[in-house]
């Protein structure tokens, strides 16, 4: 029987954001905390600790983001009168939806104790309800 012990390491990245939608490419500091954690095998977890905000993976491409982002306003515009979820005092309904369409996390393996991409893949920090203070957990775990 081979026993392997896990290691592990989680970090927080803080952001605060200057507008209300931003997209901030977070790879290099993902990369940092991998490197950081000495672990050669594994997977990393990038979460946002925030039901407004998502982490994904795609292309760092100006035109793609603006694309991201026409796109959202189409499917859940930010409208003060249109969501049902503004009659608790809250005025951040597209922002929910907009989270729940880029998803909540994403998860990248580590081989070799890089991140094990493939071609143009970068991760993104997605905020849809911004200025002010949000953290992302960065959990990576193997040996």
């Amino acid at each position: 029987m081979v026993h392997i012990l896990m290691k592990f390491l989680t970090e927080y990245l803080i952001f605060n954001t200057k507008e209300k939608r931003e997209y901030i490419n977070i790879t290099s500091q993902v990369e940092e905390i991998v490197k950081k954690s000495g672990i050669k095998e594994g997977l990393v977890l990038v979460n946002p600790m925030h039901i407004t905000a998502s982490c994904y993976i795609n292309d760092d491409e100006n035109g793609l983001l603006a694309d991201f982002d026409e796109f959202l306003e189409k499917i859940a515009p930010y409208d003060v009168k249109k969501y049902r979820h503004h009659q608790t005092g809250e005025d951040n309904g597209d922002s929910h939806i907009k989270r729940q369409l880029f998803g909540r996390e994403v998860v990248v393996a580590i081989t070799n104790g890089k991140l094990d991409f493939g071609p143009w893949e970068q991760i993104f920090y997605a905020e849809f309800d911004g200025k002010r203070s949000k953290k992302v957990l960065v959990k990576v775990l193997g040996e």
